[in-house]
């Protein structure tokens, strides 16, 4: 084909993914917490030191680190997310629960009612959370303009199709609909590898 007629192409298979696809991001295991637990953890009066923005606006990677500690073993160097919570919540992956030796529920983040504990801790210091710990369920995050363009509603539970290196038709993804977030779709860290997840890695619903 000519040059011509490639550059066509190009343009047509970026429109259409533009028009059909969104981008995935691969969420790792990482820590919300209340202001409570922030000076619990860190000394009285500490604030979240921003690194970076994440996509959700107002969202960001905090300096701070954490160690999870549940029945079984320790994971160190968790990431805290800002900004501050009303309440403490803690994601992990499956494969995380099975080394900390817990069996979190997979939830939406926000709903931690009879979800596990877990001890945070940060050098010397340390706090017993009797709840707090879940599995994210898969979701995702939409503008009401993008939601209207691919025609789902919200709280509305779809199946995607993830076009890694080994593509995967995820179920059971939930859709959340807000003008304040960016459209993304979310997976942890065991799906992202069950798909050969990278950066830039889009996905269609399939319904």
């Amino acid at each position: 084909m000519s040059v011509e007629v490639n550059a066509i192409v190009e343009t047509v298979v970026r429109e259409l993914k533009a028009r059909l696809m969104v981008e995935v991001e691969a969420s790792g295991r990482h820590v919300h917490l209340s202001k409570e637990d922030v000076e619990a953890i860190f000394g009285k009066g500490h604030q979240l030191k921003r690194v970076r923005d994440l996509s959700q606006p107002g969202q960001f990677v905090c300096e701070e680190r954490v160690s999870l500690t549940g029945p079984k073993g320790t994971i160190q160097n968790v990431v805290v997310l800002g900004p501050e919570r009303k309440e403490t919540q803690v994601e992990v992956s499956m494969t995380d629960s099975l080394s900390l030796g817990i069996k979190p529920p997979v939830r939406l983040s926000g709903d931690i009612e009879g979800s596990s504990g877990i001890i945070i801790s940060h050098g010397e210091r340390k706090i017993q959370k009797e709840k707090g710990v879940i599995i994210a369920q898969r979701h995702m995050h939409i503008t009401p303009e993008d939601a209207n363009r691919l025609q789902v509603k919200d709280k509305e539970i779809l199946k995607i199709k993830v076009f890694g290196s080994r593509p995967v038709i995820f179920e059971d993804t939930i859709v959340r609909i807000s003008k304040d977030f960016q459209t993304y779709v979310h997976i942890d860290y065991d799906e992202a590898n069950a798909c050969g997840f990278e950066k830039g890695t889009l996905c269609r619903i399939v319904r």
